[in-house]
């Protein structure tokens, strides 16, 4: 599935869409879809800007050339076969996601993550995490696990371990009869080869068995046909027989050309990439072909079946028929026992029986070999027979009845607040005692440590927690950018928060308008569950519409509760729903829901309000409280954690943080848009000094629309006495000078006088200037980009109070009034 949409204002530019499995192979699709579709175009219209950045890694050397479809399907073959999962895995995969297991490829192997934090479980193919060392060390020392098999009172094969050819030939005397050479800790059938019964050919049968293993073992051959049997969690599973690839003559065609034949399956393929693997005509074959009197030139006879191998793996090239229904219980019970001898949770058990319906301790055979990691293509893809759910039993082993694989997942997004919310949602579920993984601006947080620094707010940042085997409980803020460039992290959460959606980013990445952005944030709240919480701001326009496509139940919150609470809201409370009110007449916060209201507190006793005044604070704890409740945190214990989270730098940096110890109060916000310096100026204008100054240092990235730059110089015109603009450290696209030039423009354009504002480049010569021009009982404002950096700066501060002009040290631009 896939979608093409062109970008608004940019012709010939297009944003294309498609679902895939594999992001390797996906990009390289595209790439190959592209170079096609140019290749068609005429010459004067011909040439993709930026396609040689797309699929780099592990570049194949015929793509930059690649413009016939025939070679594009050639290389995309190639390609899958070097990465597609094989038959087994990719069963697993499947069983996995049909019980709805988050499933991660860990590599371009088979080693795959199921679930999410602390309740993730690995998977290699069918080893699993829990498949013990010495279990599969034993599997693989086929002489230490006869003793142990034998100990148990497994029938087995009489055998020896021996080092040289004579010694081979040695045993096999010794043992009379038939014998079977093979390596000692050998698999997939290689190096194995069956009815020998004179010491040339024990000889060379050690020759070929040497190669494949550190000794080689002779084994007594016991009667019967080559079984394999599936234990999985000490239950048999499937049964499968297995017969050694062969040929059989028609008069006509040689060897290789039968075997070309046979080849030409459809099911078979390299290795394990299909159900059937081809046969090869190696030395193996050629001795086996030589025992028979034939070459791969001899033409057999009609009806003449020729033999390729002695095994009967399917690695071999050899096919399965399924027997799990005829399996005597005397042979199941022998199985089992063999599995739970060596210790393995998954086992292949090589049973060898005349007749798999009767128990082999009366008509003879017993067990050859145990293996780790046995392959379940046999019971997937039978050549006859009903295929098994192999993997099924395999994933119930993983993840019984009543043992989730998910953690609970609390996503964040929104214009303003994502972070302080996020912080404030740990806070809680930490106080609860759980092992928290949170994303944010400032980083990814494990257990309370920082683990990476920067910006992580995006998905790539919130597989890092969700892959990490502390986390119980994920808290993952979910920013614009990182949805519009890759999706979510998770293809569903527990509690998805839309706080806002306020003008900021537009014209960005083809978002130009609110209502594209409000499209974007609401695929937070379309991923919540069927039995999750969608928590919506009540009091925005456009999060009020997503409440129509949100998932599972949806609990509003207010700031306009009390006699102020709008009437859709009342009768939401009424019918039962859930609601998150906070009444400003009483400053009470209270929680709604089936009909009962509980209390959360008062806005004197959550210190990040500070009183009510930060307004913005308020809104912050109902969404947070609510998206507590929504994972079972019981509102008592809610509203008392809130009551422990301030707005310091430790715990929120860069959210309100307040500074007091220099003579005059600083506060540090990271308020970067215009609604977010309104609600801060907001909070300025209740606590400023009486007969002080409000002096504030003012940025907005380059990149944002020119009306948003220009309307932060005028929110800061009305609400500080004296402001610093300054420009971010890259400016985004913008030549230095210019965000000042427009900040000051709408400054100006308030008619505030040009005395009160000025120009500094760089942040930390601004954040100087506004600290040295405070005074005792002032009040300065920072808007840092540099987080850390700017709080350090605040905390090295030491003021000497000089009778000096606002920024007088700092090199400055002077603001010029905006011409005509």
């Amino acid at each position: 599935r896939g979608k093409t949409r062109s970008v608004r204002g940019q012709p010939g530019v297009y944003d294309i869409l498609f679902t895939y499995r594999d992001e390797t192979t996906a990009l390289l699709a595209g790439r190959l879809a592209l170079q096609l579709c140019d290749a068609l175009l005429p010459e004067a219209l011909a040439g993709i800007s930026g396609l040689d950045r797309v699929c780099v890694d592990g570049l194949d050397p015929r793509l930059p050339g690649a413009v016939h479809a025939d070679e594009a399907a050639a290389i995309m073959r190639d390609a899958v076969r070097r990465t597609a999962l094989g038959p087994s895995t990719q069963a697993l995969v499947d069983a996995a996601r049909r019980r709805g297991i988050p499933v991660e490829r860990l590599n371009t192997g088979s080693l795959l993550r199921l679930g999410w934090g602390a309740r993730q479980r690995r998977l290699r193919a069918s080893v699993t995490d829990r498949t013990g060392l010495i279990a599969a060390e034993l599997a693989g020392d086929k002489a230490q696990a006869k003793v142990l098999l034998e100990a148990v009172g497994c029938p087995t094969a009489r055998g020896e371990v021996v080092r040289t050819a004579d010694e081979a030939a040695a045993a096999a005397a010794r043992l009379g009869g038939r014998v079977v050479v093979k390596p000692l800790d050998g698999n997939h059938g290689r190096g194995v080869t069956t009815g020998l019964d004179t010491p040339e050919a024990v000889r060379k049968a050690f020759a070929l068995a040497a190669p494949h293993g550190r000794r080689v073992i002779v084994e007594q051959e016991l009667p019967g046909r080559d079984y394999r049997v599936l234990v999985v969690d000490g239950r048999v599973v499937a049964v499968a027989e297995r017969r050694p690839p062969c040929i059989e003559g028609d008069g006509r065609r040689s060897v290789a050309e039968l075997v070309e034949e046979v080849n030409a399956d459809p099911r078979r393929g390299v290795g394990h990439e299909n159900s059937l693997t081809l046969i090869r005509l190696d030395e193996e074959a050629l001795t086996l072909l030589a025992r028979q009197g034939l070459s791969p030139q001899s033409v057999p006879g009609p009806g003449v079946r020729v033999l390729l191998r002695t095994a009967a793996n399917l690695s071999s090239g050899g096919t399965a028929t399924d027997r799990t229904d005829e399996i005597h219980p005397a042979n199941a019970a022998i199985a089992r026992r063999a599995a739970l001898a060596l210790g393995l949770d998954v086992a292949g058990v090589d049973l060898l029986a005349p007749d798999i319906r009767h128990s082999v301790r009366d008509t003879g055979g017993g067990v050859v070999e145990v293996n780790a990691a046995p392959g379940l293509r046999m019971h997937l893809s039978p050549s006859e027979g009903e295929a098994r759910d192999v993997a099924g039993p395999v994933m119930d082993m993983m993840f019984p009845r009543g043992v989730r694989s998910r953690i609970p997942v609390i996503a964040v997004t929104g214009t303003n607040g994502k972070s302080t919310v996020g912080r404030m949602i740990a806070h809680v579920l930490q106080a609860e005692g759980r092992a928290v993984g949170l994303t944010n601006t400032s980083g990814v947080y494990v257990d309370g440590e920082r683990i990476r620094a920067g910006d992580a707010s995006g998905p790539r940042s919130a597989r890092m927690v969700l892959n990490d085997p502390v986390v119980d409980v994920a808290v993952l803020e979910c920013a614009r950018g990182g949805i519009l460039r890759e999706g979510l992290a998770f293809d569903r959460c527990d509690v998805g928060c839309v706080l806002n959606v306020q003008p900021d980013h537009l014209g960005l990445k083809g978002v130009d308008t609110l209502e594209d952005l409000a499209k974007v944030k609401s695929v937070v709240a379309e991923a919540v569950s069927r039995r999750g919480l969608s928590v919506l701001n009540a009091d925005d326009p456009l999060t009020l519409r997503m409440a129509r496509h949100a998932g599972g139940r949806v609990c509003w919150f207010s700031m306009r509760g009390g006699a102020e609470t709008p009437g859709f809201l009342l009768k939401h409370v009424a019918e039962g729903g859930a609601a998150v009110l906070y009444d400003a007449e009483s400053g009470v916060l209270e929680l709604h829901d089936r009909g009962e209201r509980r209390r959360l507190g008062h806005v004197a006793d959550l210190p990040s309000t500070l009183g009510g005044a930060a307004a913005f604070n308020v809104a912050n704890i109902l969404a947070a409280a609510a998206a507590c409740y929504g994972v079972g945190v019981p509102p008592e214990r809610i509203g008392a954690a809130l009551g422990g989270f301030t707005s310091s730098y430790e715990q929120n940096p860069g959210r309100l943080n307040i500074c007091d110890q220099h003579g005059f109060r600083v506060i540090m916000d990271y308020a970067h848009n215009p609604d977010g310096l309104r609600a801060l100026g907001a909070l300025v204008a209740a606590v400023r000094p009486a007969g002080g100054r409000t002096i504030a240092m003012i940025s907005i990235p380059g990149d944002r629309r020119t009306q948003e730059i220009v309307a932060m110089g005028e929110i800061s015109a009305s609400f500080f006495d004296d402001v610093v603009f300054r420009e971010t450290p890259d400016n985004r696209g913008r030549p230095a000078g210019e965000v000042i030039r427009l900040l000051a423009e709408g400054a100006l354009r308030s008619g505030a006088d040009a005395s009160r504002f000025r120009g500094v480049q760089k942040e930390e010569e601004a954040v100087t200037a506004c600290l040295e021009a405070a005074r005792p009982g002032d009040l300065v404002v920072l808007t840092p980009t540099r987080i850390e950096a700017v709080w350090a700066q605040i905390m090295a501060f030491r003021p000497t109070f000089p009778s000096s002009a606002l920024g007088l040290n700092a090199p400055s631009v002077i603001l010029e009034p905006p011409h005509g």
